[in-house]
């Protein structure tokens, strides 16, 4: 039976050292946490989805500052040739089908310009039109050499005002937001980084489990051939071997699963091997309550949201009140046209166009939808308004909490560091006491289960450090440590704003040459 042990045990380790050494052609890279966050940030598709979002919103923004603009645009058709036999009304009215060959070419060239405060549009525009008839050899023009115009609702839904109001918002959201994710990112990895720590205590716990139990199967062997141990107590040391092979086994496979998972996540190569560094530059430091609350309001997107939500539900409202009444729209232009036999002389002496029109619209019986519709939006604010301000009520208790959660990890740090000291003394004096024969295997184990379990309760106490710390930087967007406010910039934007800095001196040197 010990031969057999002895043979199992020499394979899985000929196995597990033939992987490891081909996985492993040079020394393992030293990494801190800092390190593994700062790679994650830079290199991890997490990253580079969040940097494309916020690329997303940058053009959505630049898009709405344009809409508001002068739009200059011009519309034409160069040629317009038909050749069609088409119903032609006579002088006396009958209809007769003729033959029609035209070549035709028209422009429009038109601006336009919108006054949101007002719902206002204005346009001015110059337009010609020519054809020339194939069959007669005709050509003639006509245009308008300068028309004005312009188009006011009146007691309408002006939501020109309303987008005006909101997109900035969004905009600002969506800068935050990025901020916000790029240190979810380096939670995440703190949270993958101490995970793997975990897996690898336990593995190392496994080996040094494994290698110990051997010695005591050794000693054991000696005692049984001096009749000092039962044979009931020898087949429990040879099954603690067995169980610490079977565990090593599985930490094994674990730790495997781990890499690979942290590796993905942070964006490393898969054949790069890591060997992670405990964190234990622990910096404790005051938080001042207030300011925290204060820097989570400036900083989150939740601010900024809560009130654009506010601003939707009086939109909403205004939308149902102007949308439910008399609806009126105003329109007037003035312009000059003409027809001529040349081009040139659409612009002789034009006559005067004048157009002044008002739309209405009113609502006669409609069987109360227009008093419902507003009713509804009325209740839908109210809801909007509750609805914002439990949700600041919630913000600021999650941010209360984790200040105070923080406070309280330096005893919890300090408590679990003793533990774990007392428990490895206890572990290797427990040892040495079976091996000297002073001691149970039960009790044996019993220590070897206290020391494992205080090894990892002391690094989940390091792991709820740094996960309360970059927690309480998600909450805050703010820095603690150095008292400022969390930036990163966006190195898509950046790239860009560097080609089209280089374009632009390229052109600079094109004109003064």
């Amino acid at each position: 039976m010990m031969k057999r042990i002895l043979f199992l045990i020499f394979f899985s380790a000929v196995f597990s050292l033939g992987e490891l050494y081909a996985q492993n052609g040079s020394n393992p890279e030293r990494l801190t946490l800092e390190e593994v966050i700062d790679l994650a940030i830079s290199g991890s598709s997490s990253a580079k989805y969040t940097q494309n979002q916020n690329v997303n919103y940058y053009w959505r923004y630049r898009n709405y500052k344009t809409r508001f603009r002068p739009q200059l645009t011009l519309n034409g058709d160069v040629p317009n040739y038909s050749h069609t036999t088409q119903p032609i009304t006579q002088p006396d009215g009958s209809i007769q089908f003729k033959q029609v060959s035209n070549l035709a070419a028209s422009a429009v060239l038109a601006l336009n310009q919108s006054i949101p405060q007002l719902g206002t549009n204005i346009w001015a525009s110059t337009s010609a039109y020519g054809i020339r008839n194939l069959n007669k050899n005709e050509i003639s023009f006509s245009g308008s050499p300068f028309t004005i115009g312009f188009s006011q609702p009146l007691f309408a839904y002006n939501w020109m005002k309303w987008y005006r109001k909101t997109e900035p918002m969004i905009y600002d959201e969506a800068q935050k937001r990025f901020i916000e994710q790029i240190e979810e990112i380096a939670l995440n990895t703190t949270y993958r980084y101490f995970n793997y720590l975990m897996v690898l205590t336990n593995y190392r716990l496994a080996e040094n489990n494994l290698k110990n139990s051997m010695d005591n199967l050794k000693i054991s062997e000696t005692k049984k051939k001096l009749g000092q141990i039962s044979d009931n107590d020898f087949s429990r040391i040879e099954l603690s071997v067995l169980n610490a092979q079977k565990a090593l086994n599985q930490a094994r496979m674990d730790l495997k699963n781990t890499d690979f998972e942290l590796k993905r996540y942070v964006g490393l190569d898969q054949s790069m091997e890591v060997d992670l560094v405990i964190p234990l530059n622990i910096r404790f430091f005051d938080i001042d309550l207030d300011l925290a609350i204060t820097k989570a309001r400036e900083n989150r997107l939740e601010t900024t949201l809560y009130q654009r939500q506010l601003i939707n539900a009086d939109r909403a409202l205004a939308e149902a009140k102007n949308s439910t009444g008399l609806n009126t729209t105003l329109r007037g232009s003035f312009g000059l046209s003409n027809s001529a036999e040349s081009f040139m002389g659409i612009y002789e002496q034009p006559e005067r166009d004048r157009m002044l029109r008002i739309s209405l619209s009113v609502p006669i019986l409609d069987w109360g939808r227009s008093a419902s519709t507003v009713k509804l939006a009325e209740s839908e604010r109210e809801l909007t308004i509750y609805n914002v301000n439990k949700d600041i009520e919630e913000f600021d208790r999650s941010v209360i909490v984790q200040v105070e959660q923080f406070s309280l990890l330096k005893d919890q740090l300090v408590t679990a560091d003793e533990a774990d000291k007392v428990a490895e003394n206890g572990y290797q004096i427990a040892l040495r006491k079976f091996q000297n024969g002073e001691l149970s295997i039960t009790d044996l184990n019993i220590a070897l289960q206290e020391r494992e379990q205080a090894k990892r309760d002391y690094i989940r106490s390091v792991q709820s450090y740094w996960v309360a710390f970059y927690r309480l930087r998600v909450l805050t967007l703010y820095d603690f440590e150095n008292n400022s406010n969390i930036t990163y910039g966006n190195p898509m934007l950046d790239e860009r704003a560097e080609r089209m800095g280089l374009q632009t001196r390229e052109l600079n040197r094109y004109y003064k040459e």
